[in-house]
C-alpha cells in the first residue's frame, strides 16, 4: 500500500511539572497500549505509546458482523520530562523538554491537586492554579522568543516589498502582542489561511490544550478559569484498574459507580480535541474504525483507507452505525433502503458504515 501520512496516529503530548503524576498517568496508559506489530509504521519508544481509542460502536458492529479481526483507531501519548520553572531558558530539560511538546499535535497537561506527603511537590505545597500559570508562563515565553526571532529576519524581508513576508509579519506582530499580554495565540480568532502559515512555526500555545486534574477527592472542584476541556482523574486508582486482568476491569469500575474509566475518559477526549471523526468498515474479514479529520468528505475518507482509492472514488454506500446494528446485517439494512449513496461532495459524519466504490 502506498504511504499515507494520515494513518500515523496523531499525538498528544503528556506535560506537567516533577510528581503530579504524569509519568503514572502515561505508565497507566501503555498497559492499555496496542500490539506494535499492528502498526508497523509506529516506532514505539520508551517514552511514545500507542493505545486504542474504545469505542462502544464498533464493538456493536462487530457483534452483527462477526469479523475475525476487529481493529480500533488510535493516538499516541507521549510522555515528556517534567517541566520546570525557567524551562523557556534552559532550565531543567528546557530546549529539549520544548523540542518534544513542538512535534505533538496536542497538549495534556497533568495537574496536581492531591496530597501526599511523601510525593513532594517540587515547589514545596499542592496548589494546581498555580501549577497551570507556572506552565502557561513557560510556554508562552518560549513562544514569544520563537515569534521575536522569526519576525527579526520577516522585517527586513517585508521591507524588500515581499507581499508574503509582509502577511506574515502582520500576523507575527499579532501573536506577539497576545503572547506579550500573556495569552495563548490558540486565542487568536485566525483564518484557515493563518493557520497553516503558522503552522510550520510549531507554537506551543497554538496546540489545543486539555487539562487532567490528578486527584483523589471526587468532589474537587473544576472551576480553576482554565482554556479548554478539564478531566478529574484519580491516577493512582486508574492504575489499579489497569492492574488487574482485563475481564474484572469492567466489573470493578461498575462497582466503583462509574460508567467508563478515567482512561477511557481522557483517550476520547484527546481524540475529540485532536478535531477528529470515526467512520467504520464492518465485515467478515474485520471491524475497524477509521480517523479522519472533521469536515472530510468521502473522497478523503477513501483515501485514509488506501490513497490510491482518493483517487480512483466513484461513490460511498453510507449508513449510520446505529442504523446498521438495528438491521441486523448488511443485506438487511438494504432490503430496508438504510443505505443510501453519497458522492464526491459528501461530508463525512462521526459514526458512518461505508462501503466505497473505486476505480482500480
Amino acid at each position: 500500500m502506498p504511504f499515507n501520512p494520515f494513518l500515523m496516529p496523531l499525538s498528544i503530548g503528556i506535560v506537567g511539572l516533577p510528581n503530579v503524576g504524569k509519568s503514572t498517568l502515561f505508565n497507566t496508559l501503555t498497559k492499555k497500549g496496542v500490539d506494535a506489530s499492528n502498526y508497523p509504521f509506529c516506532t514505539i519508544d520508551p517514552n511514545v505509546g500507542v493505545v486504542k481509542v474504545p469505542d462502544k460502536r464498533l464493538d456493536a458492529l462487530a457483534v452483527v458482523s462477526k469479523p475475525a479481526k476487529i481493529i480500533n483507531t488510535v493516538i499516541e501519548f507521549v510522555d515528556i520530562a517534567g517541566l520546570v520553572k525557567g524551562a523557556s531558558e534552559g532550565e531543567g530539560l528546557g530546549n529539549k523538554f520544548l523540542a518534544h511538546i513542538r512535534e505533538c499535535d496536542a497538549i495534556c497537561e497533568v495537574v496536581r491537586a492531591f496530597v501526599n506527603d511523601d510525593i513532594i511537590h517540587v515547589d514545596g505545597r499542592v496548589d494546581p492554579k498555580g501549577d497551570e500559570e507556572t506552565i502557561q508562563v513557560e510556554l508562552v515565553l518560549a513562544d514569544l522568543a520563537t515569534v521575536e526571532k522569526r519576525l527579526e529576519k520577516v522585517v527586513r524581508e517585508a521591507r524588500g516589498g515581499d507581499k508574503d513576508a509582509v502577511k506574515l509579519k502582520s500576523l507575527l506582530e499579532k501573536c506577539q502582542a497576545i503572547l506579550a499580554e500573556g495569552n495563548p495565540v490558540r486565542n487568536l480568532e485566525l483564518s484557515e489561511e493563518d493557520q497553516l502559515i503558522l503552522k510550520s512555526l510549531s507554537l506551543l500555545t497554538a496546540k489545543p490544550m486539555l487539562y487532567v486534574l490528578n486527584t483523589d477527592e471526587p468532589k474537587t472542584a473544576l472551576d480553576f478559569g482554565w482554556e479548554g476541556e478539564t478531566i478529574k482523574i484519580n491516577v493512582k486508582l486508574e492504575e489499579e484498574i489497569t492492574s488487574l486482568p482485563e475481564g474484572e476491569q469492567e466489573e470493578y469500575i461498575k462497582e466503583l459507580g462509574l460508567d467508563q474509566s478515567g482512561l477511557d475518559k481522557l483517550i476520547r477526549a484527546s481524540y475529540k480535541l485532536l478535531g477528529l471523526d470515526t467512520f467504520f468498515t464492518t465485515g467478515a474479514d474485520e471491524s475497524r474504525a477509521w480517523t479522519v479529520k472533521h469536515g472530510s468528505k468521502a473522497p478523503q475518507a477513501a483515501g485514509v483507507i488506501h490513497t490510491d482509492f482518493e483517487k480512483g472514488f466513484i461513490r460511498a454506500e453510507v449508513i449510520a452505525w446505529d442504523k446498521f446494528v438495528e438491521a441486523g446485517s448488511e443485506a438487511k439494512a438494504r432490503e430496508l433502503g438504510l443505505m443510501r449513496t453519497e458522492g464526491k461532495d459528501y461530508v463525512m459524519k462521526d459514526g458512518d458504515v461505508c462501503n466505497f466504490l473505486v476505480n482500480r
